[in-house]
């Protein structure tokens, strides 16, 4: 037996320590302050994707417009007429386009006008908010640009 270290020798009681609330609080505001910036971030680079996404749509869709034009003669008079057939439409060989095609996405439909102001006819994109007109991801795109 070591006489340095003897047997018998009570342990030292440990102390168990937990996190005070002050500590506890600091944790949770640090979170939600990251968490807020993540989210911030990932929202920016979801409306990016979107906008994207839809610059691509109408670039198909005018596509669509022009297969419908060489089959008929003139472009629909509506998107609808992309869809399902309409009256006036003798070699009608579509369904040209499916109608969620017809949807942004953003979820707004695309504006069109036939005759158009631009050409045969104009396809617009409005874009996040769906409206004529703004800026950023807001800002309309037509066919013609």
């Amino acid at each position: 037996m070591n006489p340095k270290y003897p047997r018998n020798r009570p342990m030292r009681a440990r102390r168990a320590r937990g996190f005070t609330l002050l500590e506890m609080l600091a944790v949770i505001v640090l979170i939600g302050i990251i968490g807020a910036i993540v989210v911030r971030q990932v929202g920016s680079s979801v409306d990016k994707g979107k906008y994207g996404a839809g610059k691509a749509q109408l670039m198909t869709l005018g596509q669509k417009i022009e297969n419908y034009s060489l089959d008929n003669g003139s472009p629909p008079a509506s998107l609808d007429a992309l869809v399902k057939k309409p009256p006036n439409a003798p070699n009608w060989q579509g369904p040209y386009a499916k109608p969620s095609d017809l949807v942004d996405p953003f979820g707004h439909a695309f504006g069109y006008k036939a005759p158009g102001e631009h050409g045969s006819y104009d396809l617009v994109f409005y874009g996040q908010d769906g409206k004529p007109g703004g800026d950023g991801y807001s800002k309309d795109l037509g066919n013609w640009q």
